[in-house]
């Protein structure tokens, strides 16, 4: 019974712990649109590639700073010899086998014995070898050292770039979605409108007091503002789930928006409307330019570094598990060895030259780009003062043709005004609202593209 109670209460422990993680899981992800850029530095997946690759360059850093520093090897070599090699040294005389007394020719040959034979190696032996070596000059090691630095400077500034455009993308997709539910929430209220206007109509019909086409117009126009509505909303969802992968979050995630179009717009106002800074120096985009015009130098430097010799030293240790009775090796052995290139029939001089065009295209290219970075600026700047003057224009519009259109609705009830009149400006009302939505759209997109611009030169 206690073994029953006991597996219950672990059931219901078990049960409550996944309830508490669903709702978690579940639990509404509210974002400002600053809390929704810093998230997706966090978590988008681009970016976090990015971060992946500026570490490995850091050891890339290391890699190449490792070669000019000590290496040490240790080898183990197993031999085995089918055929050992033997050394004679040919007949001695043994002095034991003279006769005593006077010797002769034949004594003396007859005292002569072949000697024994004396391998000069083992049949299997193991050799273990220590060696130590140290790079002493090396103008290519040098270079290239340098080169790595510089390398790891582009991934980092790479990184910043990544990052700025993620923003700049995510601010993007967070004003498109805004507008797009400010619009279908207008649409909505219109909606209501021309509902209510439609159920008048239809209890006048049925009185004799109208056309049955009027009714037909209004009910025309009634579902043209729902196909719009569905639209709205299809177009938010996709942009809601576009807005999910950029944040690096599943679709599956309950996102809120918290900012406001009026709110956006008018920090973009404080912002932009003035003179903005632009210091074209302090650009990542620039910045990445001019290293590569670091990485062009450098690489003509190498080539030049070619002329140089290479010198370099070693300490070498070698011990035998089974040494044979004549070893000839020497254990300790300290040696250095100097490269120095003479003669490649001009492959060097050529290469050089390559590398001073490379240097010139990369200067010509930090210039262009200096140049593109301003007029980028510029064009950014006064698209955006242009966009403030749309939009203004655009919403006075709309505001003026919903005007129009509720004196039409009402004109139309008192049998003042036709059906056709009342659709025309409808429709224009409807124009005019698009236009304005368009009109925002654009006006915070420019907002979100001199953002990312004037943050990448801070």
């Amino acid at each position: 019974m206690n073994f029953m109670r006991r597996y219950l209460l672990m059931f219901i422990l078990l049960a409550l712990i996944a309830q508490g993680y669903s709702q978690d899981n579940k639990e509404i992800l509210k974002l400002s649109i600053s809390e929704a850029q810093s998230f997706a530095l966090l978590n988008n997946r681009e970016v976090q590639s990015s971060k992946i690759d500026v570490k490995s360059a850091d050891k890339k850093v290391w890699e190449t700073l490792a070669v000019g520093l000590p290496q040490m090897n240790l080898a183990a070599n197993y031999l085995h010899q089918f055929v050992i090699p033997e050394i004679n040294l040919g007949p001695y005389l043994d002095l034991n086998a003279l006769p005593d007394g006077v010797l002769n020719k034949t004594d003396l040959v007859n005292a002569y014995q072949p000697s024994p034979s004396f391998p000069l190696s083992v049949r299997n032996n193991t050799a273990i070898d220590f060696t130590v070596s140290q790079l002493i000059f090396s103008g290519q090691y040098f270079v290239g050292l340098q080169a790595t630095k510089v390398f790891k400077k582009v991934t980092e500034k790479n990184l910043v770039k990544i990052e700025n455009q993620t923003k700049e993308t995510v601010a993007d997709t967070y004003y498109l979605i805004l507008v797009l539910g400010e619009n279908g929430r207008l649409l909505k209220e219109s909606l209501k409108s021309v509902d209510q206007t439609y159920n008048e109509l239809v209890k006048m019909n049925e009185q004799g007091l109208n056309e049955e086409t009027d009714v037909d117009q209004i009910k025309i126009n009634k579902s043209n503002i729902q196909t719009l509505i569905t639209s709205l909303e299809s177009q938010k969802d996709i942009s809601m789930k576009l807005l999910k992968y950029q944040l690096g979050v599943g679709f599956d995630r309950v996102i809120e928006l918290t900012d406001s179009l009026p709110g956006i717009i008018k920090q973009g106002n404080i912002q932009y409307l003035t003179s903005p800074e632009f210091n074209v120096n302090n650009s990542i985009d620039y910045q990445l330019v001019s290293n590569q015009e670091k990485i062009s130098n450098l690489m003509l430097k190498l080539e030049r570094s070619k002329y140089l010799p290479t010198i370099s030293s070693f300490y070498r240790h070698e011990e035998q598990t089974n040494q044979p009775s004549f070893n000839f090796a020497v254990k300790n052995v300290v040696g250095a060895s100097l490269t120095l290139p003479i003669f490649t029939t001009g492959m060097r001089n050529a290469r050089v030259s390559e590398a001073k065009f490379d240097l010139e295209k990369s200067q010509l290219a930090k210039t262009n780009a200096e140049q593109g970075l301003i007029m980028e600026f510029e064009t950014a700047r006064s698209n955006y003062q242009t966009a403030y003057s749309n939009f203004n224009t655009n919403r006075e519009s709309m505001n003026l043709s919903k005007k129009v259109y509720d004196i039409t609705v009402i004109k139309y009830k008192e049998g003042v005004s036709s059906s056709f009149e009342l659709t025309q400006n409808q429709n224009q009302f409807l124009t005019a609202e698009s236009n304005y939505y368009n009109s925002v759209l654009l006006l915070l997109n420019t907002k979100a593209k001199l953002d990312r611009i004037l943050s990448s030169s801070k």
